[in-house]
């Protein structure tokens, strides 16, 4: 303990103050006094650990020797040398040295610092806001024995200065916290409102283009089939060989049904699962293309693909579908190439090809790429486009956030 006369203890503490205006962060802070500190209370090792929200994880922000302590973001309370304090059992607490007393090592408690510095003498004091702890000052020493309960008081007007500003610094932390939290979901709100809009604009178009189809093929070619039959009819030359040019002209009207129900509605997903889904449809659509394209498909999700909802599964298809799409009619590639990655945390598929890239095809895929971005927004995943490897080609990415299965909902 240190021998001072009041007015030099004032001086001191009048010191602390001073140094606390203008600090903007808990780590500023408590650097800028501990020099004052040290000469109220001698140290080799100063910080303050403040707990975050909740109550149980503390960080701690340190001066002096720098201990593994202060790399610590969110550790948990019931870990800390000193939670007996931080949970309000005890109102302080002094050790002679550190190395030896049981209270600080527990099963489980964080001493390595301890161990690993030498940290002797140690004294601790809550700093309470309202009778709340919301923080605990501690200094150390490598010299055993150095402090007393005197040094405890003075301990706990130091704290006292301290508590004030720090509890500021932590609401303006929470504020900033919470006002970055409430924009982001305004921001979402706001995508998802937007994509919600593009979204729907893009299934009227659907919509239309899918009843343009109808009129202009499917309910012309039965219209033409309807008057022939009535001629026929009419004429009474109802025979097998008058029949067979009808049957024909029907059975291309079935087909081109069939291709119009195809785009509208992915029954090979729904059949056969998304990484099929895909599969077929690069497939047929290499093929359709009449050039030698090289296709190929890697499907590395391990089961992932089993466990996502129909809208997701449908979203990823037609995400998938509309950058094969693109890659076979715009960008002329010799091979395009789809990889399907997941792992405990997120799947990815991944459309790439070697052809003449974004650039070159961005005024006739804009409104596709628009499409995919919005699908994948609504899925809450992230979508990624841009050149491919050596600045050839483009690589069209999707990564989907994953839910880890609950072990629970397994089957009995």
């Amino acid at each position: 303990m240190l021998q001072l006369t009041p007015a030099a203890m004032f001086d001191h503490y009048l010191g602390i103050s001073r140094l606390l205006a203008g600090q903007l962060d808990f780590r500023s802070a408590i650097r800028s006094v501990a020099a004052e500190v040290a000469h109220i209370i001698p140290h080799d090792h100063l910080d303050v650990c403040v707990l975050l929200e909740g109550g149980n994880y503390h960080t701690a922000y340190e001066t002096g020797i720098e201990t593994a302590w202060g790399d610590l973001a969110g550790a948990p309370v019931v870990n800390s040398p000193i939670r007996s304090l931080l949970w309000g059992e005890v109102e302080f607490l002094l050790a002679e040295d550190a190395m030896t007393d049981p209270r600080f090592h527990f099963e489980g408690a964080f001493k390595r610092p301890i161990v690993e510095e030498s940290l002797r003498s140690r004294l601790h004091v809550p700093m309470k806001v309202q009778g709340t702890i919301i923080a605990a000052l501690s200094c150390s020493s490598r010299t055993a024995g150095v402090y007393t309960m005197e040094d405890i008081e003075r301990a706990r007007i130091i704290a006292d200065l301290l508590t004030p500003y720090f509890f500021a610094l932590q609401a303006a932390e929470q504020a900033q916290r919470s006002a970055i939290v409430e924009a982001e979901a305004r921001a979402r709100e706001e995508g998802l409102r937007q994509g919600a809009l593009k979204l729907t604009e893009a299934l009227e178009q659907e919509r239309q283009r899918i009843g343009m189809d109808l009129h202009d093929q499917t309910l012309a070619d039965l219209t033409r089939l309807a008057r022939r039959i009535d001629r026929l009819s009419r004429n009474g030359e109802v025979t097998p060989e008058a029949l067979e040019p009808v049957s024909r002209s029907l059975q291309h009207c079935m087909q081109d049904l069939r291709q119009i129900i195809e785009q509208a509605k992915p029954s090979v997903l729904q059949l056969f699962g998304l990484a099929q889904a895909i599969e077929h449809h690069l497939d047929r659509s290499t093929r359709d293309t009449g050039q030698a394209i090289e296709w190929g498909l890697v499907d590395e999700t391990h089961g992932a693909l089993e466990r996502l909802e129909p809208t997701v599964s449908v979203a990823l298809f037609r995400i998938a579908q509309e950058a094969i799409n693109n890659a076979v009619r715009h960008a002329a590639p010799l091979a395009v190439t789809v990889r399907l990655e997941a792992d405990e945390e997120r799947l990815s598929i991944e459309i790439s090809d070697d052809g003449t890239g974004l650039a070159k095809a961005r005024g006739r895929i804009g409104g596709g790429i628009d499409n995919m971005k919005t699908r994948a927004r609504l899925i809450s995943a992230r979508f990624t486009t841009g050149p491919g490897h050596n600045n050839r080609g483009t690589v069209v990415r999707v990564v989907l956030p994953l839910t880890p299965p609950d072990p629970a909902s397994g089957p009995d």
